[in-house]
C-alpha cells in the first residue's frame, strides 16, 4: 500500500495551533469553550482580563482554526470548532494527576462534527 505524502504545509498549520495553544488564557478560553458557546462578555470575566486582550487571544485562536464564531445582533458569540484540542488538554491534565492515559483516537475522526 503506497504511503500518502503530507502536503508540506501541513506541520506548518499544525505548528501553528500548537503556537496558538501556547498561553495559559487562550487554554482556558478553549476548555470553557468546549462545554459551550460563549460571547465576549463572558469570557472576559472568566478570565479577568481586558476586553482587548481577551479580543487579541480569541484573533489568534480563530486565525488557526481552532474556533469559529458567529455574530447575533451586536454580540458575537463563539464556540470550539476543533473539539479534539479540548480532548488533548484533558488527556495531558490527567497525564499530570498521575492517572494513567490510555487515549487512543483515529486520526481522521478526531475533529470530525
Amino acid at each position: 500500500m503506497p504511503v500518502q505524502k503530507r502536503s508540506s504545509s501541513a506541520p506548518r498549520r499544525e505548528a501553528a495551533v500548537f503556537k496558538a495553544l501556547g498561553h495559559p488564557a487562550r487554554l482556558q478560553i478553549v476548555m470553557t469553550l468546549s462545554k459551550n458557546e460563549s460571547c465576549v462578555c463572558d469570557l472576559v470575566e472568566l478570565t479577568g482580563l481586558g476586553w482587548s486582550t481577551v479580543s487579541r487571544h480569541l484573533s489568534v485562536l480563530k486565525n488557526v482554526g481552532v474556533i469559529t464564531d458567529d455574530k447575533r445582533g451586536l454580540q458575537v458569540f463563539y464556540r470550539l470548532r476543533l473539539p479534539c484540542v479540548a480532548r488533548f488538554v484533558t488527556c495531558l491534565r490527567d497525564a499530570s494527576a498521575g492517572q494513567d492515559v490510555n487515549f487512543t483516537v483515529a486520526p481522521a475522526s478526531c475533529c470530525s462534527n
